[in-house]
């Protein structure tokens, strides 16, 4: 793995990463250049910053240097394929696609594979496969959406979030403690679709919502004020309850929770392999 970056302490950033990761320092190696880095690259990851006009500069200059063969993947939250590849020839646009990790990405498996209107099927199918073989759980979308899938569903719930504490119907960490000891425990186990499935009984989804979505739907879409005025108040109770800047052992008590539930699902995976 060869690293390119501005900041300055690169070096010692890859240094932390080998002795974390226990391998040899000629696995992960400074490049000088970005031409340096993607030199001989079978997969480039970009992360750079969240711009159209920086990253399709920046794909210009990868694809100039990359060999012809290797995907030109993007680790974007929100600039699609078709955006980054505009100005690009038809063959490299072919090779560029969305690769989205979740964070912390050390830890959350997903990573959304997104395909731009020029990307092709074998770079679809290669970046699946690569990903595979890092053990993360690539999802394919079967075209492109502002947002993705994650964070559309993560934007519908912080909008929701936002105005039931602006609101004053709950107080943040009490929204928080209700997230985590209903939703947050279901959806670990099984996705939305799934669990209103299995809750719909013999009927199973349809039953659902033939009894609950009635309910449902008479539920007004939440009106937050997300502007930075009207977020103060959702500011002060969030910096009140975790610290500002958020105490470090709240992330280190994430990370130990998380890994318990990757290793409950690991074990669950292995369960089914062997039936």
């Amino acid at each position: 793995v060869r690293l390119s970056d501005p900041r300055p302490d690169l070096a010692d950033v890859a240094a932390a990463v080998r002795t974390a990761a226990g391998v040899d320092e000629d696995r992960i190696l400074v490049a000088t250049s970005v031409s340096d880095a993607v030199t001989g690259a079978d997969h480039v990851q970009e992360n750079g910053p969240e711009r159209p006009d920086v990253k399709q500069q920046l794909f210009a200059e990868i694809a100039a240097a990359a060999p012809d063969h290797a995907v030109l993947a993007t680790s974007s939250s929100a600039i699609t394929a078709g955006i980054i590849g505009e100005h690009l020839d038809d063959t490299t646009a072919a090779r560029i696609i969305v690769g989205h990790p979740f964070n912390p990405p050390h830890l959350m498996p997903l990573v959304e594979v997104v395909p731009g209107p020029r990307t092709s099927g074998e770079t679809v199918e290669r970046s699946l496969n690569f990903y595979r073989a890092l053990d993360r759980h690539p999802v394919r979308l079967h075209r492109e959406s502002a947002g993705f899938v994650g964070n559309r569903l993560q934007n519908a719930v912080l909008r929701e979030a936002v105005y039931l504490v602006e609101e004053g119907i709950v107080d943040a960490a009490d929204l928080d403690d209700a997230v985590k000891n209903s939703l947050g425990l279901r959806w670990a186990a099984v996705g939305p679709l799934e669990g209103m499935h299995l809750g719909g009984g013999e009927g199973g989804l349809r039953g659902f919502m033939e009894h609950i979505g009635p309910s449902f739907a008479s539920i007004p879409p939440a009106t937050p004020d997300m502007s930075t005025a009207g977020m103060e108040p959702v500011f002060e109770q969030v910096e009140q309850a975790y610290g500002q800047p958020p105490r470090p052992e709240i992330a280190v008590e994430r990370d130990r929770i998380q890994r318990g539930v990757l290793d409950v699902q690991g074990a669950k995976g292995a369960e089914d392999r062997e039936a």
